[in-house]
């Protein structure tokens, strides 16, 4: 008698299901950068004029020329989405025109300004959101970015050249994008095409050179691209190995987080970093105390730990919120339970008084999780 095949239980109906969605799905490509000027917007536009020679329905949905002679040229022969206007305090918004562009349903759309802010009364509030439902309509985008601009990068972005940056997409997104570009132009270079008034009006040059634009700011900026270009190109490779396309068994990371920290956010995407390196799954923990109920907490207080995590979710990571009086007690048995291996935890304050003399929560907690990377930021 014949024996059946072996049934391969590793893959579902749903993992099937993902599969054709994924391939009814438009492709993103991203065409990233150090700055301004380095040329992303014209070398999408190069690319849309080249697709449309081949026969290709490609159409701009919303491009930002800058008044740049170059990047004008590259528009005139492509088909233009008209932006949708809108008017607000007494002037008039160009936004793309989302709802224009599943009408018209071209196969690939040139969409500018990945991390732009949508202006109010706008469908969605920021245009990656808009290129995501391009995406699920099986419009294949191909879009601009620049390095600062990635979520994870703030607190680094600040440190290096002053500037907090204010519009950020999720790490997340940008990595599900099929292909990644890295416009690249060296910082003598790029201050060169500043000087000629080729990135900013004349009476802005001036004024960009003394904050931004200075040759450390974009040197600084030139090297973290090309790292985050490394990571984004290293964790698709994972990502096509099959033996590699899951997150390590070996490494889960979890970050403490609690209502009353200095800085959630920056902890949340330091542990984001790392977990990307380690490609790793990683968790928020957040213990809520009965002294942490919603209705014993400030508004302030309640408002802004919710805004925490509602970040860490955008930033791929999976937020827990545990119920216990012992904070101690309830990250080591979470910790263990999940078989973490690396634990992020922000640094306390001077503990004063009588409390100076007795163990912290970092060092309780490192007494009972002997073996897990106890970093501390």
């Amino acid at each position: 008698m014949e024996k059946e095949p072996p049934v391969d239980n590793r893959q579902s109906p749903e993992d099937f299901l993902h599969l054709i969605q994924r391939q009814a799905r438009g492709k993103l490509k991203v065409y990233l950068g150090s700055s301004a000027g380095v040329g992303k917007t014209y070398s999408m536009l190069i690319e849309g004029n080249r697709l449309r020679n081949r026969g290709v329905d490609v159409v701009i949905g919303y491009v930002e020329p800058h008044d740049r002679p170059e990047t004008t040229a590259q528009i005139d022969k492509l088909e233009i989405i008209p932006p949708r206007v809108t008017p607000y305090h007494g002037i008039e918004i160009r936004e793309m025109d989302l709802a224009a562009i599943l009408k018209r349903k071209p196969t690939i759309v040139l969409v500018d300004e990945f991390a732009h802010t949508n202006s109010p009364g706008s469908k969605n509030q920021k245009r990656y959101e808009d290129v995501q439902e391009l995406l699920e309509a099986g419009i294949s985008v191909i879009t601009t970015l620049n390095v600062q601009h990635l979520e994870s990068l703030y607190n680094v972005i600040e440190v290096a050249t002053g500037t907090k940056v204010k519009e950020r997409i999720p790490d997340s997104v940008v990595a599900e994008a099929d292909q990644i570009i890295n416009i690249d132009l060296p910082a003598e270079d790029l201050i060169d095409r500043l000087k000629a008034g080729k990135i900013y009006a004349p009476d802005r040059v001036e004024r960009a050179m003394a904050n931004f634009f200075t040759e450390s700011n974009l040197t600084r900026l030139r090297e973290i691209t090309f790292s985050e270009v490394a990571n984004f190109l290293d964790r698709r490779q994972r990502m096509l190995r099959p033996d590699t396309n899951k997150p390590s068994s070996m490494a889960k990371v979890m970050v403490a987080i609690s209502s009353r920290g200095p800085h959630p956010e920056t902890l949340l995407r330091k542990t984001a970093r790392l977990a990307n390196q380690l490609n790793a799954q990683w968790y928020v923990v957040y213990v809520r105390t009965n002294q942490e109920a919603p209705d014993k907490i400030l508004a302030e207080t309640h408002r802004r730990l919710t805004d925490t995590l509602e970040i860490a979710q955008k930033m791929g990571g999976t937020v827990l919120i545990l119920k216990s009086n012992d904070i101690v007690a309830a990250l080591t048995s979470f910790a263990r339970d999940y078989g973490i291996t690396q634990a992020v935890m922000g640094k306390s304050h001077p503990r004063k008084g009588w409390k100076r003399f007795s163990p912290s929560l970092v060092d309780r907690l490192s007494a009972n999780l002997v073996g897990v990377d106890i970093i501390l930021s």
